[in-house]
């Protein structure tokens, strides 16, 4: 079993950047930001995906191709949906958009919001359906 060193790097990217963006929105400059335009939590649901799927992506990067395609199809539905349900709640929040256009170019109505939920489920999904090989 190798892990894939790629996808690994990609995982513990994401999983940094999870870790700032909730530190972010708990202190300093884009906290008050957020707390006072009302969109705390939006960003707190964002953080709150993101960190557990970005764990889940290490673990798939370190298991490698032992799940087979779907578990590599799983990985990448998983980095999808954390980069469009939690990257949308991110950019919704912080930049807070009125109108409805603006709000659907930012994801939140029939945009990236829900496809990236979907991608999130559909990942775990495919982790169930994956055949798993012991390492050899």
């Amino acid at each position: 079993m190798q892990p894939d060193h790629i996808r690994l790097r990609i995982a513990a990217l994401m999983g940094f950047l999870a870790v700032a963006l909730g530190a972010m929105g708990a202190h300093g400059a884009v906290h008050d930001k957020l707390q006072a335009a009302g969109e705390l939590a939006h960003w707190q649901t964002g953080v709150s995906y993101h960190l557990p799927h970005s764990i889940l992506l290490v673990i798939l990067a370190l298991v490698g191709n032992s799940g087979g395609k779907l578990a590599s199809w799983s990985w990448r539905c998983l980095l999808g949906g954390i980069l469009l349900f939690s990257g949308s709640l991110y950019i919704m929040a912080y930049f807070q958009p009125k109108t409805w256009a603006a709000q659907w170019l930012a994801g939140a109505v029939f945009g990236a919001t829900p496809l990236g939920g979907l991608l999130l489920m559909t990942g775990w999904l495919l982790i169930v359906l994956s055949h798993w090989r012991r390492p050899s």
